[in-house]
């Protein structure tokens, strides 16, 4: 165990924002997976601007890489695209 403030700082810090991260990333996550169940065009197209906009927000945070957001994001724009 650590025995300077700084680090039991650090230590504290550093759990909080993994369970913070951890939050944010599954909630996106979820949020995808919703998309990906909605067999509505008009309801997909009306959710993929929040959905974006999510995982640019943990793109820039470095909560997940800004490839895999960009994958997502247009592995998802095509989904919706070719809903009839």
């Amino acid at each position: 165990m650590a025995n300077h403030k700084s680090s039991l700082k650090r230590i504290r810090q550093t759990e909080t924002r993994r369970a913070r991260n951890r939050y944010f990333a599954k909630t996106a996550r979820n949020v995808v997976r919703d998309l990906r169940a909605t067999t509505d065009k008009t309801a997909a197209a009306a959710m993929l601007p929040k959905v974006a906009s999510m995982l640019d927000k943990l793109a820039k945070r470095n909560i997940i890489h800004r490839n895999k957001a960009a994958n997502l994001k247009s592995k998802l724009a095509v989904y919706v695209n070719k809903l009839a």
